[in-house]
């Protein structure tokens, strides 16, 4: 359960802006770019994670991964589709399966409804990407327009869509900063914490993707590899002792904030 609430809780906290009055946990978590929120009946404060809690291998590539890539996102339903003479044509993402920037662009895509495809990138080859000079993921293409980096993304389709909000606000902007600066640097180190969930990880990533045998062959080992190094740089990088300890020192971080509050404003985003 609470690895669950935990999931549910950093779904909303990849979104990028708050919710207009979600009419459900599962809706207003995967509002990326709508308004910032939180489930309707926030977790209560997390308590260091056990084994029982967090079994090893699953717990790292599911719990973590998998989770926002699939459970919340499958469960979201559209609640603000943009008007129909404002609604992008022909957008291709191009993304890693696991990658939480993805999911961010993904769960924006769709929370407002917007019709896209999905090209999983070989994160060896990247030859997927190849035509483009930016080499990182996501990568969308709008009308055959290139759009990168998740934030920047969200901003340029925010303002397209609806042309008439408001800009961010500081508050807004501030936790935008926090996620993309402090809770995505918890992920990977959770998500290849062993050589066994980096392995569990990257085999879901090279079966879901386009690629041939000999290709799944290298990127799961090769690509497990790598991302368990990465996971450990990242450990030394940003001083972090305890991966678990500090991925629900986050989620505590954000339901604090929230106070008791179905929105982090709701004083100017509940609508009746």
């Amino acid at each position: 359960m609470r690895s669950l609430r935990a999931a549910q809780t950093f779904r909303s906290l990849l979104s990028a802006r708050p919710l207009h009055g979600a009419a459900s946990p599962a809706a207003a978590a995967a509002a990326a770019g709508s308004r910032w929120c939180a489930p309707l009946v926030p977790p209560p404060r997390l308590p260091p994670p056990s084994p029982r809690v967090m079994p090893a291998g699953v717990a790292g590539a599911v719990s973590f991964s998998l989770t926002f890539a699939t459970v919340a996102a499958a469960e979201a339903k559209a609640k603000e589709r943009p008007p129909t003479d404002l609604l992008p044509q022909n957008v291709v993402l191009y993304q890693y399966q696991a990658c939480p920037f993805c999911n961010k662009v993904r769960a924006f895509l769709d929370y407002h409804d917007i019709p896209y495809k999905v090209v999983e990138v070989n994160p060896l080859s990247k030859k997927e990407i190849k035509w483009s000079d930016y080499k990182k993921v996501p990568i969308l293409t709008v009308d055959g327009e290139q759009l990168v980096d998740s934030s920047d993304i969200i901003n340029i389709l925010q303002r397209r869509i609806r042309p008439d909000d408001e800009l961010t606000n500081e508050e807004e902007a501030k936790w935008r900063r926090w996620v993309d600066e402090h809770l995505v640097h918890m992920l990977s180190p959770n998500i290849y914490r062993t050589t066994s969930e980096a392995l569990e990880s990257f085999d879901y990533i090279a079966q879901h993707g386009n690629f041939s045998f000999t290709e799944r062959f290298a990127v799961k080992y090769a690509g497990a590899a790598a991302m368990y190094m990465v996971s450990k740089k990242l450990k030394k990088k940003y001083n972090i002792t305890d991966e678990r300890a500090s991925l629900y020192d986050a989620a505590n971080t954000w339901v604090e904030a929230l106070n008791g509050r179905e929105f982090l404003d709701s004083s100017r985003w509940l609508e009746a």
